[in-house]
């Protein structure tokens, strides 16, 4: 059974942009393989702390995503 994990940067994603990602990641899943495998498609969600992940040695932040989605980046 498909199980998808996600992980995201605290308070960069709305609860409601977090149920929309889930719906849209399984409807990926239900294009590729059909109805049937809707029930059993698993998605998961995992915040991670801002600073507390990390790309090329440098912690990321949510103000820096944010700054990035702004195109402030």
């Amino acid at each position: 059974m498909p199980l998808i994990q996600v992980k995201l940067i605290q308070d960069v994603f709305t609860p409601e942009e977090k149920k929309e990602l889930i719906a849209k990641l399984t409807d990926v899943v239900v294009a590729l393989k059909g109805e049937n495998i809707r029930p059993v498609t698993w998605v998961t969600i995992d915040d991670v702390l801002s600073g507390e992940w990390g790309i090329g040695g440098q912690s990321i932040t949510t103000e820096a995503v944010h700054s990035l989605i702004a195109g402030k980046a």
